[in-house]
Order: structure tokens, then sequence, then C-alpha cells
């Protein structure tokens, strides 16, 4: 004979059961969070694990705006029911389930909204349900929206379960609301890095930003490129067509800056320079430089060809140096750039100013570094504005085959 097992040992095994469900629910939202999706991926955990919670049939998650509820996840499939809830928010008025949540700031139940003379809401009539459960989703002590949980069939939901939801929902507001501030976080890097290079805009918000922003020394390769006849292209071409010719030639280059891994210092008219190893370390960094060097010359001999059908004769003079630097931070309070500093920039520049027209001259380091890969003739020793010395140059013909 089985002996009956105490009412109070029965709660406190219910009661272990449903913290155990709780606690799986808010892990799994935890784990959605920490893999940095988005924040889409987190609301509909969210609904989801709601509507384990309370074996319901399906679930929604409305956001506040202003005085307005919007859906913005759903599960159990119900996807009419999701389109109809996008074109009608939800009020705070009696007329729903969420708009009385939002009139209490409580948990609302409605047992059957068939019989509730209140309840008009054309979801029904699509999904399907009966029985509602609405419950406030607060972060500190605002409510930022609401969960509709919803069955088929009439009758309210049993306490237990919904003290259990209202809980999750407490915590799933503040994993929510980490979510959202990591989302945050990413709009706004991916935003600078259109101002900025994106190494320099992950570097920001990264744990060793701050200490590499204030400026450290790092081994670098350093590309200068400067367009020739430009300055009397300048003074003759019409603003709309300088205008054209600079955002086709920053485009072109842009586009190859990040194909390469390299970190854009500055643009400058029409001169830019780029380096490489830094904040991100690169591979190869002297030999990646003269790739891109090479794959830019050849970009920009295609542009220069449709230039040239307007009348506009422009080519392109490269100068690449490997040498240590001094980057960081540069500027002022309100306006920041992540630059370079040293004699090594100073070097690659000279380099490109006395390149021909589609030559790539690089100094004594590149060449030494990346002479096995490539097609190098010397050109001599070169007097350069500020070198108290000449210094030894070659001409990139270009890659040998099995590069």
């Amino acid at each position: 004979m089985h002996e009956q097992v105490p009412e109070s040992v029965a709660e406190l095994v219910r009661g272990l059961e449903r913290l155990r469900e709780q606690q799986q629910a808010v892990g799994g939202v935890l784990r959605v969070v920490a893999r940095g999706e988005g924040l889409q991926p987190v609301l509909d955990e969210i609904v989801g694990a709601a509507e384990r919670l309370c074996g319901a049939d399906h679930a929604q998650l409305y956001l506040r705006e202003e005085e307005v509820f919007h859906i913005v996840s759903q599960s159990g499939g119900q996807g009419a029911g999701f389109e109809y809830s996008k074109d009608h928010p939800h009020l705070r008025d009696r007329t729903t389930a969420v708009g009385r949540v939002a009139l209490s700031n409580d948990v609302v139940q409605i047992p059957d909204v068939l019989a509730d003379r209140d309840y008009d809401y054309g979801a029904q009539a699509i999904v399907g349900f009966r029985a509602l459960l609405g419950v406030p989703v607060v972060l500190e002590g605002e409510l930022i929206g609401a969960l509709a949980i919803g069955r088929s069939m009439p009758g309210l939901f049993p306490d237990d379960v919904v003290e259990l939801v209202k809980t999750f929902a407490d915590q799933a507001a503040v994993a929510f609301a980490n979510a959202r501030l990591l989302d945050a976080v990413e709009r706004q890097r991916t935003e600078l890095a259109r101002f900025v290079s994106p190494q320099v805009a992950e570097l920001v918000s990264s744990p060793d930003g701050e200490h590499l922003l204030a400026g450290h020394r790092a081994y670098i390769s350093c590309v200068f490129c400067d367009l020739r006849n430009f300055t009397a292209f300048a003074e003759t071409a019409a603003p709309e067509d300088l205008l054209d010719v600079l955002r086709e030639y920053h485009t072109a280059l842009g586009q190859l800056i990040a194909r390469y891994e390299g970190t854009l210092e500055h643009f400058a008219g029409d001169g830019v320079m780029i380096f490489f190893n830094d904040p991100v370390p690169v591979s190869e960094h002297e030999l990646q430089a003269v790739r891109f060097g090479i794959a830019t010359r050849e970009r920009f001999e295609e542009l220069a060809q449709i230039w040239r059908k307007r009348g506009s004769e422009l080519a392109l003079g490269i100068g690449i140096e490997a040498g240590y630097a001094t980057l960081g931070r540069i500027g002022f309070e309100g306006r920041y750039d992540y630059g370079a500093l040293g004699p090594i920039t100073n070097l690659a520049s000279r380099l490109s100013t006395h390149a021909a027209p589609a030559q790539i001259l690089i100094g004594p380091r590149v060449y030494a570094a990346v002479e096995e890969a490539v097609d190098a003739d010397p050109v001599g020793e070169l007097e350069l504005k500020g070198f108290g010395r000449p210094i030894p140059a070659y001409e990139i013909r270009g890659l040998h085959a099995a590069d």
C-alpha cells in the first residue's frame, strides 16, 4: 500500500518544478542575448517562452510607443493575426487585454472574449482564441510593453501559471533592455563605420579601445594615393563634375580598403592615406599593402577611361613603405580621427608624390619583405623632400604568378 504524499510536500515539488521552468525560460532568453544576433531573436524567444510557460496556443509581445502598443513578435504561427495586429495597434482602453494592462499596470485575465461585453478586437475572428492573459512588461517601474497569451478554450489561467509568467516577464524585461542596448551599440558602431574605418569603429567599443586610442607604437605599412593633374582639372571643371569624380574615386578606394583589411587614415581631396596592421593585425601586411596598391591601380585605370571620354585626363601615383609609427586619437573634443604619425608616413607620401602616373613606388623595408612575391625594378636612390639622405626605391610591376 502506497503512502499518500502530504499536500505540503506536493506543493513544494510543484513550486520547485515551476522555478525550474522559469529558470529555463529566462536562461533561454539570456542565451539569445549573449549570442548578439540582434533584438528580434530576443523578442521571439521571450514570446515563445511565455507560450510554453502557460501551456497556451499562442502569445504576442507588444511594446509601448507613447500611448500606443505595437506588436513586435508572435508565436503560434498565426501569420494573418500578426498582420492584422500590425495594422491595428492596441490603445489604452478596455477593448483588448493589452489595453486593459495599460489601464491597470497589472495582470489581466479575460476568461472568454466572446462573453466579455467590452472586448472588441478583430484578430479574434482570425485566430479564434477564447481566453486571454495579459501580462505587463515593466522596467524600472515603467510599463514598456505587454504580453498577450491566448488559448482556444475559455477559462481562467491557473494562479500558479499567472505568477510564473508574471515573474518571467519582469526578468525578461531586463534581458530585453540589455539586448536593446547591445542593438543600439551595434547600430551606432555601424553608423560610425560610415565616417571612420570599420576597424576604428570596432576599436571605440572594444575593451582595449581607450588604451589604443590614447596612443601606441606599432609597425605598419603605409600607402599614399595621389591624383595627377587634379589641380588643373579642379580649376576648369564644374563643381558637379568635380564632386562626381571624387565620389567615384573615393567609392572605389573605399571598397578596396575594406577588401584588403586596410585602415583609412584620411581622405584629403585627391590624396588618400591608408595603413595596414593596426588597429587590427594583418598577416604579411607589407604584401597586403602592395596587393592593395596593384588592385587600386587597376581599378583606377577603369575609372580613368570613363573620365577621358568626358574630357578629363587624370592619373594616379602610389607610394608604399613600412616602419614604426605612433598611432592613436588625434584632433580635439568633439572631432577626433584615428591617425598615424612618424617618418614612415612622410616617406610613403613623398614616394607617392614622386611616382609617375600609374606608378607604384615602394621603399626599402617593403621591398625586403615582398621581393620574393613581386616583380619589382629598382629606380635608384631618390632625393625626397624632408629626408637628409637618398632613399632607395623600387617600382612594382606586379605580383608573381604564384601569389
